[in-house]
This record gives C-alpha cells, structure tokens and sequence, in this order.
C-alpha cells in the first residue's frame, strides 16, 4: 500500500518545482513597475501549489477541490507570464502548465476514490 506521499508523488514534484519557478520569477519581476501585476501573481500561484503540497503528503480530504482551483490559478498564471519575453518568465509558465495538467489529473483521481 502507497502511503499519501508516495501516491501524489508525481505530482507534488511538479507543485514544488512550480513553488520554485513562480518564486523565482516573483522575485525577478519585483521592482519593476510594469510587472507587478506578474509578480503578485506568481507569488499568489506558489502558495496555492505549495499549500497543494502540502495537503498531498498528509492525504486531505480536499485535495481534489484544491488541485481543481490549483489548475485554474496555474493556468492564470501562466497566461500572464507568456505575455513577457524574459528567461523566468518563459520558465514559470512552462512550471505552470506542467502543475495544472498534473493538478486536473489528481483531482479527477481523488475525486473517484472519494
């Protein structure tokens, strides 16, 4: 039997490695006027991930609702960082999209085993 951790591993890798990047690109584009709206954003999207994570590796019973907003946020997220043609920009929403496709899997999965 997978233990909770075990069984979203997969998945937590791609909401932390999507933590990293939406961090990283925060904080590239903090200081910079005309990306603000980005950089409260990425920063809004890595606590939704990292929360994700963290309701993973304990089994929550709301994981699939949370995934589900996860996706969206991520998918959100990632529209506003492909309007930039910075390097950590590029990076995050490519974090993003791999986090809300693996989001929307886990929370069709929790959902049927609920």
């Amino acid at each position: 039997m997978l233990l909770n951790h075990e069984q979203y591993q997969s998945s937590f890798d791609k909401a932390m490695a999507c933590v990293v990047e939406c961090e990283h690109c925060a904080e590239a584009c903090m200081g910079k006027p005309e990306m603000v709206k980005c950089a409260r954003m990425c920063l809004d999207t890595g606590e939704s991930c990292r929360t994700l994570a963290t309701f993973m590796v304990r089994g929550s019973y709301f994981i699939a609702p949370l995934a589900k907003a996860c996706a969206e946020i991520c998918e959100t997220c990632a529209q506003e960082c492909e309007k930039h043609d910075m390097d950590h920009c590029k990076k995050c929403a490519r974090s993003c999209r791999e986090a809300a496709e693996a989001y929307r899997k886990i929370a069709k999965a929790a959902m049927a085993t609920a």
